[in-house]
């Protein structure tokens, strides 16, 4: 099960990765906003698997009629995801909003 502060440590072991307020939540910018706090437990992230992470899991994956204008922004349940999966999701996300080929 993940938490805020394991999505905190990730992002900020990220090269170039700043931490801000966004909306009044944690957010973490890698040129461009990588994730933010949706809510308590809950993460936004970029990622060009959204139809089928929902698809496959969404008691997990979901978004709102918010986020329908930004296709590759994902809600994620923080309680639902371990460490690796997190880690993934995060290094993904900072790939789509730095540019970066790979994140180190």
């Amino acid at each position: 099960m993940a938490t805020e502060e394991d999505v905190r440590r990730v992002c900020l072991s990220l090269p170039g990765v700043i931490e801000r307020l966004s909306w009044g939540q944690p957010a973490w910018f890698a040129r461009t906003l990588m994730a933010r706090m949706w809510e308590d437990g809950v993460v936004t992230v970029k990622s060009d698997e959204r139809d089928s992470l929902a698809g496959s899991d969404p008691d997990t994956f979901f978004w709102t009629p918010h986020h329908d204008r930004s296709p590759n922004l994902v809600l994620v349940r923080l309680d639902r995801v371990d460490d690796d999966e997190l880690d993934e999701l995060l290094r993904e996300s900072y790939r789509l909003a730095s540019g970066r080929r790979h994140a180190s």
